[in-house]
Formats: structure tokens, C-alpha cells, sequence
């Protein structure tokens, strides 16, 4: 996908943010569309449908984590990759970001040069995602990635995103030890501050519902999914 394919929701209700940040995003190549508040950014990401979402936590009418909720419900921008960026760097801020279903989270302020670089390794992600297969089938288990559907003998199953993320990636390769660090970096991305156990209370709660057996623990090292 071309730079100039590439769509970008820029959301902040300061305009120097959309004029700078704005700016240097378009001049990297990528079509920029802007809101200055959640009630303009959802329906700016209807309209648009952008392969990312830049958004700022506090903001008019609707802020940025109602309006990151209200755009996770719609279907059609289920792969969109949502980031903050906001000068809110309290850890329980970042911990409902990540609640309403953003992948990352960025602290203000921060050099638009960096930010760029910051957007071009999230857009890699969003490319990985794209070319990923659709579905995984192993065995009684079946995961839709385009449809966060999963279903095991026949039954669907309904998970929380993360963890439907978490076991999506691990059941891509079934015996491949995924590092934690890896881990961390494709499921919650790599600028995420989380707790140490973040991980291992998904794992514990996919094991609950999916089956013991089916994740392994490498001590050390990392996690593995077992056919």
C-alpha cells in the first residue's frame, strides 16, 4: 500500500496540534483528515475509514475515550489502528485507554519528527495485520480475525479484544514460543506501559475458557499454543 492510500484521522481540539502534527503527516505522503472532537471523529471515521486514528483524551462534547469505544463498535473499521496522543500520562488514563480498545498510547510532547516515526512503525503493524490469513482453524477451534469471532466445536465463543488478540497471535503458530517482549509489542504495542502480569492474566483467562492444555508456559521466556 502506497503512502498516498493511506489514510489518517488526526482528532485534537487544539489547532495548533492539527496544524503541526497535520502538516508534517501530510508531507510524509499520507491522506490526513482532521476532528477537533469526539463527536466529529466518529463520524469523520465512518465517513473516512482510516487505516489509523490519532486521537487526544480530553476534548469537547465527547472525549477521546467514549469516542474510541463508539468507533471500536463499528464493524467496518474493526482493524483500524487507534493510538492516543495526549499530554495525559497517568498510569489509570493509559489503563482506560487500553480498556476502550486503543493499541497505543502516546505522551505529549513529543517531536514531529518522532511522532512520524511512531506512526510508520503502527501503520506496519496495521500492513501485518492486513496480510495475515483471515482465518485459523486448528482442530475444534476456529478464530475470524475479521470478524473477532472464534468458535470451538461449533459454539462461538465471545472474548474481550485483547484477548482475542493474545490468542489470535499465539494460535498463528501453533508451538512457536512467542517472547514476552513480542508479546507485548504485537498484542499492546511497543510503547505500552503495563504491569508485568499483564500478560500472564490474559494467558490465565484464555486458559479458563479455551482449555489449560492448550498454552504453554516457557519460564523466562515467553508463551507458546499447543495442538
Amino acid at each position: 500500500m502506497k503512502k498516498k492510500d493511506i489514510r489518517i484521522l488526526l482528532v485534537d481540539d487544539e489547532p495548533d496540534i492539527l496544524e503541526i502534527v497535520g502538516y508534517n503527516l501530510s508531507s510524509e505522503g499520507y491522506e490526513v483528515f482532521t476532528a477537533n472532537n469526539g463527536v466529529k471523529a466518529v463520524s469523520a471515521a465512518k465517513k473516512h475509514q482510516p487505516h489509523l486514528i490519532i486521537l487526544d483524551v480530553m476534548m469537547p462534547e465527547m472525549d477521546g475515550i467514549e469516542a474510541c469505544e463508539k468507533i471500536r463498535k463499528i464493524p467496518e473499521l474493526s482493524e483500524t489502528i487507534i493510538t492516543f496522543l495526549t499530554a495525559r500520562g497517568e498510569d489509570y488514563s493509559q489503563v482506560a485507554g487500553f480498556d476502550a480498545g486503543a493499541d497505543d498510547y502516546i505522551t505529549k510532547p513529543i517531536k514531529p519528527k518522532v511522532l512520524v516515526s511512531k506512526v510508520k512503525a503502527l501503520l506496519r503493524r496495521f500492513k501485518q495485520n492486513a496480510e495475515e490469513e483471515s482465518t485459523i482453524n486448528l482442530g475444534n477451534l476456529i478464530i475470524n480475525r475479521e470478524e473477532y469471532k472464534i468458535s470451538i466445536s461449533g459454539k462461538e465463543l465471545v472474548l474481550p479484544r485483547k484477548e482475542f488478540e493474545l490468542l489470535s497471535l499465539l494460535a498463528s503458530k501453533p508451538g512457536k514460543v512467542f517472547k514476552r517482549e513480542d508479546i507485548l509489542d504485537r498484542v499492546w504495542g511497543n510503547e505500552v506501559i503495563v504491569g508485568g502480569r499483564t500478560i500472564d492474566v490474559h494467558i490465565r483467562k484464555l486458559r479458563e475458557k479455551i482449555g489449560d492444555e492448550k498454552f504453554k508456559t516457557i519460564k523466562g521466556v515467553g508463551y507458546k499454543f499447543v495442538v
